[in-house]
């Protein structure tokens, strides 16, 4: 009996082992690209960037004002999306209670997946761990640069603490790490959204992402890294 149960579950087994390596393959590929050069992705080069920003604005401190505009704005934007995703596990929540009565509308297209009430669980359940995740990043990416739009706009003078450019823009790159990691959860979230339709679109979705979406948001095209490492 625990045999027949266990082969049930194969397909979905299958497909979000799939869906995990493609997850990881792709990340493994990004960071292999950006150590041979960092203006081919774009999380590499927006961290060649932010440290430039830092020296620049700490060396001008007529820049202060924009310095401390430029992080409140995304510092707004990680306050909308942690919103967003505590708005989105109400929603996953809500499903939970409902998981019997949803299960034959939502399970219509299911075509080789389990149909059973204990893995519809088991796929909202990790819904709900991505989705805190992505709420424990964002507000983390908020409380750092908080702490970095003080660093920034103080000026050096007696009396006054000093904050080196390096640890300052060290802060600001840990925070735009837990942002990027955010963002990059809410698109990994998609194929195991479409898991509640069956394993066949979790794979169908994460290949998608993986293969034709996220390389046009993650690598910078070949003409403007020429014209980089021309200027460079």
């Amino acid at each position: 009996m625990n045999v027949t149960r266990l082969l049930d579950y194969v397909n979905d087994t299958v497909a979000i082992t799939l869906t995990v390596s493609l997850i990881i393959g792709y990340q493994f590929y990004l960071r292999r690209l950006a150590r041979r050069n960092w203006a081919c992705v774009l999380a590499s080069a927006g961290t060649v960037a932010r440290r430039a920003w830092v020296e620049m604005v700490m060396s001008n401190h007529s820049d202060a004002l924009l310095a401390v505009q430029t992080l409140r704005n995304t510092t707004m934007a990680a306050s909308l999306l942690a919103s967003t995703a505590i708005l989105l596990m109400v929603g996953a929540l809500t499903l939970t209670g409902q998981a019997r009565s949803l299960q034959e509308t939502w399970h219509f297209l299911n075509i080789f997946g389990t149909l059973s009430p204990e893995l519809w669980l088991m796929k909202l359940l990790c819904i709900l761990l991505l989705l805190f995740l992505i709420f424990f990043n964002f507000v983390n990416s908020i409380r750092v640069l908080n702490h970095v739009a003080y660093m920034v706009a103080l000026r050096e003078g007696p009396g006054t603490p000093h904050f080196p450019p390096t640890m300052v823009a060290a802060h600001l790159d840990r925070g735009s790490y837990h942002f990027r990691l955010g963002m990059r959860m809410y698109y990994y979230l998609v194929p195991f959204v479409f898991w509640l339709f069956g394993p066949i679109y979790m794979v169908a979705s994460a290949c998608l992402m993986v293969f034709v979406l996220l390389p046009r948001v993650d690598r910078v095209s070949p003409d403007v890294v020429g014209r980089i490492e021309n200027t460079g």
